[in-house]
């Protein structure tokens, strides 16, 4: 669904409270009964302002009434969820204006927004069961006693332990990933960085030296405890770096004194290209018991990207886990993945989060296969291939207008995908 804040500025401090109240019944309840709702708000005029505001939640879509439900009551939908996320940013300052959508997943949606400053930045918002909502939610053994609400409470976690790995990565300072600024239910507010995917890029200076360094950064993460586990083309952004350069060539000017005076200055511009990892709720420790799996499909998502795309095969084997697995914590190299888990991450939320991200992935799975979607909740899936069809990258201006004059455009070539 897609991010709309046009009744932000119409909702009064009684409608926040209102709509904070039917998120606070949505932990035990999929359906809050109104009862509960005037309960939870606490509001000076009593049960008819609760329901003023109900109305007014309702009418824009942040809550929402079941007509199979056996009581009066409301749920919260995404659009609730978004506006008390974007709601609790404003309130810290960290947003001030939100504006396009440039990136569209199966799970999360990229949006701009900026803080008062006009500094540009980067809102993730997890909606981790969309693929197959239905599905998400029969799968009792991972959600135990949070069948009410649990894409809210499955979209949280996977922002949670998302921005968790995104503080411990930065914070190392040998990972190149868009800073972690900010986090609030199912959101992650971080830094805007202007790049393009890997699956849009046709063509690079070196791909050897690419293919390199994406290894490279696989064996690091392996070194301080951790597996991507979803390593691919979708989840590496390319950052271009201009590198200019001073070149003599020979050129002849007249002096004041009558002189010829040979001067040499012209300038060549080289650039280089920098990975960017992003997307990391599905990191896994390399003591887990499918670490093995991951390790050896993140090496293989590479291996076979390059081979497809810029005709790119490595002439070494590997690598492969059981090397990797000697190298971690060495050399002085912190266990990430023991830096995660000690952040107050519990055993119990890592595994709801494992199981649903892996329901999602098979349901994908599912689904590329028979070429048919289901409707999000909500939303129609219709919508989200309209969105994926357009070829936005995440975290980059590619949709603005280009002039192929332009010293400044981008030396790499991007795939149309359209």
């Amino acid at each position: 669904m897609k991010l709309d804040t046009k009744a932000m500025r119409h909702l009064t401090a009684e409608d926040w409270r209102v709509l904070t109240a039917v998120e606070i019944g949505s932990k035990n309840h999929e359906v809050i009964p109104t009862p509960l709702i005037e309960s939870l708000a606490k509001l000076r005029g009593g049960g008819s302002r609760v329901r003023k505001s109900i109305s007014a939640l309702a009418k824009v879509g942040l809550i929402a009434r079941l007509k199979e439900a056996k009581y009066d009551g409301y749920r919260l939908t995404y659009g609730g969820l978004d506006y008390l996320a974007l709601h609790t940013h404003a309130s810290r300052k960290a947003v001030y204006s939100v504006g396009h959508r440039v990136g569209v997943g199966k799970e999360s949606d990229i949006v701009m927004v900026a803080d008062d400053a006009g500094t540009q930045k980067v809102l993730k918002i997890h909606r981790l069961g969309r693929i197959s909502f239905r599905s998400v939610r029969a799968n009792r053994d991972y959600l135990r006693r949070r069948q009410g609400g649990s894409w809210m409470y499955l979209s949280r976690l996977a922002a949670e332990r998302e921005f968790a790995f995104m503080q411990v990565l930065r914070d190392e300072g040998c990972f190149a990933i868009p800073e972690p600024l900010a986090q609030s239910r199912h959101t992650i507010l971080m830094e805007f960085i202007d790049a393009f995917p890997l699956r849009q890029i046709s063509r690079v200076p070196d791909p050897a030296a690419l293919y390199a360094e994406l290894i490279a950064i696989i064996l690091r993460l392996a070194r301080h405890g951790l597996i991507h586990g979803d390593f691919n083309e979708f989840n590496i952004l390319i950052k271009e770096e201009r590198e200019q350069q001073q070149q003599q060539s020979s050129t002849t000017t007249n002096t004041a004194k009558g002189k010829e005076v040979e001067t040499a200055e012209s300038e060549e511009e080289n650039f280089t290209v920098t990975p960017i990892l992003i997307d990391f709720p599905q990191m896994v420790s390399m003591d887990h018991q499918n670490a093995e799996m991951y390790f050896d499909r993140d090496v293989e998502c590479v291996k076979r990207f390059f081979e497809r795309r810029f005709h790119f095969v490595s002439t070494q084997p590997g690598p492969f886990f059981k090397d990797a697995k000697k190298t971690v914590g060495k050399d002085g190299a912190r266990r990430l993945d023991a830096a995660v888990e000690a952040s107050g991450f519990s055993k119990k939320a890592l595994k709801d989060l494992e199981a649903a991200i892996r329901e999602q992935q098979e349901t994908r799975g599912e689904q590329t296969g028979s070429g048919s979607e289901e409707e999000d909740d909500g939303d129609s899936a219709e919508e989200d291939e309209e969105d994926e069809e357009t070829g936005e990258p995440e975290y980059s201006q590619a949709d603005q207008e280009e002039d192929p004059s332009d010293p400044n455009i981008a030396k790499l070539s991007i795939k149309d995908e359209t």
